[in-house]
């Protein structure tokens, strides 16, 4: 499970860097390694506008845990500065 959280003013630099952040999840997708992915958004709306986001969650397979954190470090998010924060931990899948 990896948990992005946004720093200030992160909804500019979302966006720009969003086809490259989508780009890494549809090759984990088309692997069949993806669960979920989605953004955590600021408030409770489906489209939050300018209120944007509080960050991401992503659950996918990966060999072990320092895979999973270096694939989050090489995020697009992580280089544009979309995220201040990411945790990286275990997830086990029970339900469905």
């Amino acid at each position: 499970m990896i948990k992005g959280t946004d720093g200030d003013d992160s909804l500019p630099k979302r966006k720009a860097a969003r086809p490259a952040h989508l780009a890494r999840l549809e090759r984990l997708r088309d692997e069949g390694r993806l669960v979920l992915a989605g953004p955590i958004p600021a408030i409770d709306a489906e489209d939050p506008g300018p209120a944007g986001f509080s960050g991401s969650l992503i659950v996918a397979e990966f060999a072990s845990l320092a895979e999973a954190e270096r694939w989050a470090a090489e995020d697009p998010y992580m280089e544009a500065g979309v995220y201040a924060r990411v945790s990286v931990e275990p997830f086990r899948k029970v339900l469905p």
